[in-house]
């Protein structure tokens, strides 16, 4: 055969990869933007800056811990597109609506308890949206300079 190796694999074995792939590269970037996420909390607890993780921040750190949820999505987001086997635009801005439905889901569940700071839960189901597009944006940049 020429010394040419034939491509055994069906249609269904390579969409099946590519769905493991995608999968994947979801989880990777959902576990690291949450364990960043709340690892810095519980940092910020422990060094004495924040309070208990079950106490009333004040709206300083809500803004900090707005900031830092902010960054890591971006990272969260060009980890996903850069582990994505296709599309990666696609790849990052689901995990985008997905947190916007767990960021809507948990501002409702805590308005109650959030009394004079519902800016927080509602800019963080605001910002998904907008880091996944620009973690992404970054990747495909990347891709396009080589």
């Amino acid at each position: 055969m020429n010394g040419k190796k034939m491509n055994t694999q069906t249609a269904p074995q390579v969409r099946s990869r590519r769905l493991g792939r995608s999968i994947v590269a979801l989880l990777a970037g959902i576990v690291l933007g949450a364990v960043s996420s709340v690892g810095t909390d519980f940092l910020l607890h422990t060094i004495g800056v924040a309070p208990a993780l079950n106490e009333r921040w004040p709206n300083h750190l809500l803004l900090l811990a707005t900031a830092y949820r902010a960054i890591y999505g971006l990272i969260a987001s060009y980890v996903i597109a850069r582990l994505a086997p296709n599309r990666p635009m696609g790849h990052a801005l689901l995990a985008g609506v997905l947190g916007l439905i767990v960021s809507t889901l948990g501002a409702a569940a805590a308005w109650n308890t959030t009394v004079g700071q519902h800016w927080y839960p509602v800019t963080l189901a605001l910002t998904t949206i907008p880091t996944a597009w620009l973690g992404a944006k970054r990747r495909l940049i990347q891709l396009h300079t080589r």
